[in-house]
Order: C-alpha cells, then structure tokens, then sequence
C-alpha cells in the first residue's frame, strides 16, 4: 500500500499544478494580453448605435430585407445568422437541392435589383458561406445593389458608391483574399446619410 500511495503522489501533484497552470495561469495570461493588444477584437468587435446600444458585431453577419438596406449574403446557419447554429448547407456540387436553391436565388437578385434576366450575379450573393454568418459581401455585390438603395433613399448612384468605398475593406495584407464589404457597418454609413 505504502508503494502504491508513494507512485500516486507525485501523479496527483502533477496533475494538480498542470492543470493550475492549464486551466488557469496560461488561458489568464492570454486573455490579458488580447484585451490589452486588441481591445476590440478581444471584445467581440461590437459595433453600437449613436446611443451606445449594442446592435451587432463587425465580425457576424446579420439579415437586412429592405429595400433601402444592402443585402448580405444567404446564411445556412439556422433562421438566418443563428450564430448557436453556425455552419454550411453541407450540400455539394452535384445536389440539385443546391442546384435549386440557387436557381431561384439568382432570379430574385436580379428582380430585386432590377437587372437584365441574363445579368451576371456574384456568387457571394446566391450561395451561404462555409459558416453561414459571413459579415461580407464582394464589392461587384454591393456595387450590383447600388442603384437599389439609392433609389429606395432618394440618394444618388454615386453618393451610395463612395459609401461603399468607404466601406471596402482591403485584403489582408494587401494580398489574402479579395476585397470585402462590411453589410452592417456599410448599413449604418447609409442611416447617417441625410
């Protein structure tokens, strides 16, 4: 018994300081350091109102149905941007579900936006991104809706462009990915327009 009890001391006193240190130390010095090096990041990017109310983050996607709103992408995450049920339609490139779904999505953009029936539509605007809660959208996307929610806010063509420029953000250091367009924040740039 003596033998056995000094074998697990030192487990146990091993497993006591490895997990002091694991669940404890480190995920303590990394939360300090993000909320110190990214405070907003580390804060869920929360974007607020002139009041200071909460209304979303820059980094989830969220529905806009207006007329006079930019429309982002279609969401596979449960009712629309259920971030609880993040994730893609796991439907492939043989489904004729998918097929289907996006057959009817591209003559709706094109209603929507009043474009030629032969029009060419950005795929960002027919298909759900891999998590379903993409906060972007491609420029040739919002530069399609343009005329749309100038219309629809009595703005020109060319004061809702130089919002979405505004808006663009750039690939990550100049080269990863292509160029994007923040729906929420380009949304609330529109409401600020009188």
């Amino acid at each position: 018994m003596k033998a056995l009890i000094s074998e697990l001391r030192p487990a146990i006193a091993a497993t006591l300081i490895l997990g002091a240190v694991t669940c404890g130390a480190y995920p303590l010095f990394v939360t300090s350091v993000a909320k110190a090096a990214f405070k907003d990041k580390a804060a869920g990017s929360l974007i607020q109102d002139k009041d200071g109310k909460v209304i979303g983050s820059a980094l989830l996607g969220q529905d806009f149905a207006g007329e006079g709103y930019f429309h982002p992408r279609p969401s596979a995450a449960g009712v629309g941007y259920d971030a609880a049920s993040s994730g893609g339609s796991n439907l492939g490139p043989t489904s004729q579900k998918l097929h289907d779904a996006i057959k009817e999505r591209v003559a709706a953009y094109r209603a929507t936006n009043g474009l030629a029936a032969d029009a060419a539509v950005p795929a960002d605007a027919v298909t759900a991104s891999g998590s379903g809660l993409d906060p972007h959208i491609s420029l040739a996307n919002a530069e399609l809706q343009a005329a749309r929610v100038a219309k629809a806010r009595n703005l020109s063509v060319e004061q809702v462009r130089s919002l979405i420029h505004a808006s663009t953000q750039n690939p990550d250091f100049g080269i990863l990915g292509d160029a994007g367009v923040n729906v929420l924040q380009l949304n609330l740039s529109l409401g600020a327009t009188k």
